[in-house]
């Protein structure tokens, strides 16, 4: 995973406002062979800059390679630019990116702040970052040693390898074999929904039915998914290849997106999966999306996400695991489920319901902090009176976290903005105010 961090200025203001406007990370990757970074040198000398730090870590976006960061003094946009050409001349270098210190937050302590996505297009970044699975597979994994399956993978995978933003989502042509791992799943799953399933969830599924191709016959396409969310709350579908950090797929979900994978677990084993694939993320995740509450607390979770510590995204990860996850929620007296690990479950969904694992109210202060297994039923979970109380909680816990800065998403220009001066605080105010003043009017006419 890509982290670029900024050190504050230093002096008096002016002069760390100086600091800010020169100073420059410049990351490329680089293929692992003789002469290779003293070509980039070279590239680097001839530019007439200079590097005030350089540092290298295995890429795991491909094999020996590496990733390199340089911190350059680059006074004019004009002067980057031309680095970052001369960079790219270098033919055993690719994706060649400058990021400039006045596009990350100014700090007023000593705290650094990680890179984060400001606008849609920074989350191509992502592509090609995944901890595990994707072209990849584990050897206990059921489709481990079946080649067929292995090359279906990867030939799904290297479309959402490609995937940029703004372009058509990929369409796959579904196997008979895999359309017949779908409707097992589905059909068990189906059935199960009436006496588990939350009621916002239950609203929800048949409008996918009805719009978006849900049923037993077929796998939907994410594309027509996609279109059918960005209606009802402005969440969108990505394609992924495997598993993203934590940082990186909680960053999505600022802007309202959800990295989907396309695969399908193996057909030897349709009710097991070490992974999420198609069948858990779009009956799983996939429904909740168009419900604007489930909305706004996955969003605010991702928001929180941004430019947060290492320590703040693993608390942040573990409440998005005991809610959007295996998140139980009060319906009355009743309990049912609306995470996706146990919509996605016959035997956990099942299991949760009943008297055997704790229940405890959900706390974020005390769910973020929660200790919990991966490869067997949850022995705890957590139960929200609703979405919106669970969002209202979620932000009470936010403003605990040491991230020396606020931020706001701009539907209109799908962009996150940075709350770090007083004409931005202002700017904001203003907006606050007028929508003040429609709800007054509207509420005068009614």
């Amino acid at each position: 995973m890509m982290k670029v961090e900024a050190q504050p200025g230093a002096g008096t203001h002016h002069d760390a406002h100086e600091a800010r406007e020169q100073r420059t990370t410049l990351f490329f990757s680089v293929q692992d062979q003789v002469g290779a970074l003293d070509e980039c040198l070279r590239a680097l000398k001839a530019s007439d800059i200079s590097m005030t730090r350089i540092e290298s870590r295995p890429s795991k976006s491909a094999e020996r390679s590496y990733d390199f960061f340089v911190d350059i003094d680059a006074g004019t946009k004009e002067l980057v630019q031309k680095v970052v050409e001369a960079i790219k001349q270098v033919g055993i270098v690719r994706d060649v990116r400058a990021i400039s210190s006045l596009d990350i937050p100014q700090v007023t302590s000593q705290q650094q702040v990680p890179w984060f996505p400001r606008k849609m297009s920074d989350l191509d970044t992502f592509a090609e970052k995944v901890m595990e699975m994707g072209e990849e597979l584990s050897s206990d994994h059921p489709g481990a040693k079946d080649p067929v399956y292995r090359r279906r993978r990867l030939e799904i995978v290297q479309m959402a390898k490609m995937y940029r933003t703004g372009q058509p989502l990929p369409h796959i042509e579904y196997t008979e074999q895999e359309n017949a791992t779908w409707r097992e799943v589905y059909t068990r799953l189906h059935d199960m929904y009436p006496r588990y399933a939350c009621r916002e969830f239950l609203h929800v599924f048949p409008l996918l039915e009805q719009n978006c191709g849900y049923g037993p016959d077929k796998i939907p396409q994410i594309e027509d998914i996609s279109r059918f969310l960005k209606d009802c709350t402005g969440f969108t579908l990505r394609p992924v290849m495997g598993l993203l950090t934590p940082r990186d797929f909680l960053n999505s979900l600022a802007f309202r997106v959800f990295h989907s994978t396309q695969y399908i677990r193996h057909h030897s084993d349709p009710y097991y999966t070490p992974e999420p694939d198609c069948c858990h993320e779009l009956l799983g995740h996939v429904p909740l999306f168009a419900d604007p509450h489930f909305a706004e607390l996955s969003q605010e979770i991702g928001l929180a996400s941004l430019g947060a510590s290492d320590e703040d995204i693993e608390k942040l990860a573990t409440i998005f695991w005991f809610t959007a996850e295996f998140g139980l929620c009060r319906e009355g007296a009743d309990v049912r489920a609306y995470g996706a690990g146990l919509l996605s479950s016959f035997g956990e969904l099942e299991y949760a319901l009943t008297e055997a694992p704790e229940k405890h109210p959900f706390d974020p202060t005390k769910t973020a902090i929660q200790k919990y297994p991966i490869t067997q039923y949850q022995p705890m979970y957590f139960v929200a009176d609703s979405f919106r109380d669970a969002t209202v909680k979620l932000r009470e816990f936010n403003k605990t976290m040491r991230r020396p800065f606020q931020v706001r998403y701009s539907p209109y220009t799908q962009s996150v903005e940075v709350l770090d001066s007083k004409d931005k605080v202002h700017h904001l105010a203003r907006s606050i105010s007028n929508e003040m003043q429609l709800l007054a009017n509207a509420l005068d006419q009614l």
